[in-house]
């Protein structure tokens, strides 16, 4: 679903003027569990949201949960594509700032998920303040991060001479990173290229300062 149409079935205001908690696009998985859940059990899935819930707040038990469920009524494969689907729901709503109830039901019934569905879903995220507080806080403890620097140490080394020049007396900065999985990364550049490090650093903070005063990117109650 394009931007275009989410504005054209919101009609005047509403979704129009901004972009839905699942993105402009709407996520393959989604579709695909709103197409299966028009014809699924509201018991069958009640209980697929409370194993992504519970899978969210864990980290695990995600195939314990799911063999516990009858195939009867539905197929193996629908099940663990709705499974999918209501994950990217929570986890989208979840990471959403300040995302109301009423913005997450509208957003959803833009791709025509039944109200049941809908109902089942805003229960689990705006029920309760104290589990919505504790499923944001898990998701943010398990998301994939790339090491963070924790310390930088530097000096600053002058070569007197080396093995072809007698005297060269040529500054360096010797620098070394300590991250935050305790991995140590040591390395030498020339004053040079300290300056354009120093610049580069200072140009990136100036463009994110400025990317932060535009309007768009300002929360709104």
């Amino acid at each position: 679903m394009s931007a275009v149409q989410v504005m054209a079935q919101s009609g005047a205001g509403g979704a129009a003027d901004r972009t839905p908690f699942y993105g402009i696009k709407v996520p393959q998985e989604l579709r695909k569990t709103v197409q299966l859940a028009k014809n699924m059990d509201t018991a069958l899935f009640k209980k697929i949201v409370q194993c992504v819930a519970e899978y969210v707040e864990t980290g695990s038990g995600s195939r314990d949960c799911l063999s516990g469920l009858g195939k009867q009524t539905s197929p193996e494969e629908d099940i663990r594509t709705v499974f999918a689907g209501v994950h990217c729901v929570l986890t989208a709503a979840l990471r959403t700032p300040k995302l109301k109830s009423a913005v997450f039901k509208e957003d959803l019934q833009l791709i025509k998920m039944p109200p049941e569905m809908i109902a089942t879903l805003n229960s689990v995220i705006f029920s309760s303040k104290t589990r919505q507080a504790r499923l944001e806080r898990c998701l943010l403890q398990q998301r994939v991060r790339l090491p963070q620097m924790d310390t930088l140490r530097w000096r600053l080394d002058v070569a007197i001479s080396n093995s072809s020049l007698h005297r060269v007396l040529e500054p360096s900065i010797l620098m070394e990173m300590t991250l935050s999985d305790g991995t140590i990364k040591t390395f030498e550049i020339p004053v040079s290229k300290f300056h354009e490090l120093r610049y580069s650093v200072a140009y990136v903070l100036k463009e994110m300062e400025d990317l932060e005063k535009r309007n768009i990117l300002k929360l709104q109650d």
